[in-house]
Parts: C-alpha cells; sequence; structure tokens
C-alpha cells in the first residue's frame, strides 16, 4: 500500500530527504522531474545516505562517512567499501503528491 510522503513541489531539485515511512526510514531523491525511493541506512555502515552526496548523473547517492555510492535505480553498491545493495522501493507522483510502498522492494517483492 502506497503512503502519501509529501508534495512533489516540497522536494528541492536534485536533492535527497528522509522520510519515515510506515516506521522505515526511506530517502526520497528528486532528480529533475523524477522521484526515487531508497532505504535511507547505508548497508555498509547504517548512516542515513540522505545526508550524503547525489551523483545526478549516474543516478547514485553517495555515503557521507566512507564515499560507498548506491545505484538509485537498482540499489546496487557502485563502490566500496559497501559490498550489499540497499532496498529500492516503488515511488509515484500521483495529483502532485509523492506516494512511496515500503512493503514492496523493487525486484524482490515483498519487504515484510
Amino acid at each position: 500500500m502506497s503512503t502519501v510522503v509529501c508534495t512533489f513541489a516540497e522536494l528541492a531539485p536534485n536533492s535527497a530527504t528522509r522520510f519515515m515511512v510506515d516506521g522505515v526510514p526511506v530517502a526520497i531523491v528528486r532528480l529533475g522531474d523524477d522521484i526515487y525511493a531508497v532505504g535511507d541506512m547505508c548497508s555498509h555502515a547504517d548512516l542515513s545516505l540522505s545526508e550524503g552526496e547525489l551523483w545526478c548523473d549516474e543516478k547514485a547517492i553517495e555515503c557521507w562517512k566512507h564515499g560507498s555510492r548506491f545505484d538509485l535505480v537498482t540499489g546496487e553498491a557502485l563502490t566500496l567499501p559497501a559490498t550489499q545493495p540497499i532496498p529500492v522501493f516503488v515511488a509515484r507522483v500521483v495529483d502532485g503528491n509523492v506516494e512511496v510502498d515500503v512493503e514492496f522492494e523493487v525486484g524482490k517483492g515483498p519487504s515484510r
């Protein structure tokens, strides 16, 4: 089930913002007119990814502590020291609202 987390207009372009969605920390990333939703915790150091740097051309987010970079589409760890992926959730804009479904991980099925 999708949860409305904010309006699209509330998200600054090329930014990541942390939201708690049904008890799950999620980084909502806006790249231009595109929206991505990933687990907000680095799989290497358990730190908030929304505080890190975005690599817009690569569609990636980087952990601020050790520089692990993750693909926003697949969740794949792109650089060391992380080797494990992060969760990727369905995100969409409906009537100007950003909706996220944390019960279903993209490519994996139900997450709970």
